[in-house]
């Protein structure tokens, strides 16, 4: 059955409540640090649910994620989550940075199987005494300390499986580990993710799952990224962008379009929680958060 469209008003004739978490990258270079902590601080007023840090392939950006998230602990309000694979390490290495997650400070983690050390499209094999699975992962930390765990979710199927309802076996393994919250790829169809969803509650899994959103800062990034992760980018979409590579301005202008229309149609039908991959820039998610009516936690008077 198709989803019952539902207004953005909830049933007192008030707005719903949006809520919004963010994913950023841990930076390189100092220059991409300032870009980072930039967005970060220009995001932090509109009170996400947390923030996330993304952790690379075969942890590759372990020290550099640990270090960001103990910053944000730190140095913010916010809540982090930190994002963790199971990819080229063993049981006791993951178990440690677990560890070190949770005496930091950390209570949610983002558990990942992880791409294979030689990227995509490489056959996955688990690590001899690793973890072997996401699910696998998901137990492994529920058995080390009580953290609230999210996991990935893929409307149109991770590259690794045959078929979606493959997919949902995962998922369904995931949250009978413990996972609590599912967050998708990204999509830019926005039927893809209801038909998705419906496959998702008819076999009975029912915590949330809340949709990713790329707003497109770099269409041919955003393509590359798409091809990378199995994600369709629709023919319309390139049409938007086309001609646009040397205009930032115009590219801005139609992106924020793109992802208001996208953001907007999904509350109308009923979504109240999303998860922006920012890329770590601030301005257009900051935009789509303001059009959802997000904004910034003011002073009191004095």
């Amino acid at each position: 059955m198709a989803p019952t469209r539902a207004s953005r008003w909830s049933t007192t004739g008030q707005p719903r409540r949006i809520n919004v978490s963010f994913e950023f990258f841990p930076p390189k270079t100092e220059e991409m640090e300032r870009q980072l902590w930039e967005a970060i601080e220009r995001l932090a007023p509109l009170a996400p649910k947390f923030v996330s840090v993304t952790y690379g392939a075969g942890g590759s950006t372990r020290e550099r994620t640990h270090a960001t998230v103990k910053r944000i602990v730190n140095d913010t309000a916010l809540t982090p989550a930190a994002h963790l694979t199971c990819v080229d390490a063993t049981r006791d290495e993951v178990d440690a940075v677990i560890r070190n997650y949770h005496a930091a400070g950390v209570r949610h983690i983002v558990a990942l199987r992880g791409d294979p050390v030689g990227g995509i499209g490489v056959p996955y094999a688990p690590h001899p005494g690793g973890y072997v699975n996401a699910a696998d992962l998901v137990a492994g930390i529920r058995r080390i300390a009580d953290f609230e765990v999210s996991v990935s979710a893929y409307p149109e199927k991770h590259p690794d499986s045959p078929t979606v309802d493959a997919d949902i076996d995962m998922l369904e393994a995931k949250v009978d580990a413990g996972a609590s919250r599912a967050i998708t790829q990204f999509f830019f169809e926005n039927d893809l993710y209801f038909r998705y969803l419906d496959r998702v509650r008819a076999r009975g899994i029912m915590i949330p799952v809340v949709p990713g959103i790329l707003p497109v800062q770099n269409f041919r990034q955003a393509k590359n990224f798409a091809e990378r992760t199995g994600a369709s980018v629709p023919r319309w979409l390139a049409e938007r962008f086309e001609g646009l590579d040397e205009d930032l301005a115009t590219r801005k202008l139609i992106a924020a379009a793109v992802a208001a229309e996208q953001v907007i149609d999904l509350v109308d039908n009923g979504v109240t929680d999303f998860h922006f991959y920012t890329m770590n820039r601030a301005d257009l998610v900051y935009a789509i958060c303001h059009l959802l009516g997000l904004r910034p936690a003011t002073k009191a008077a004095a």
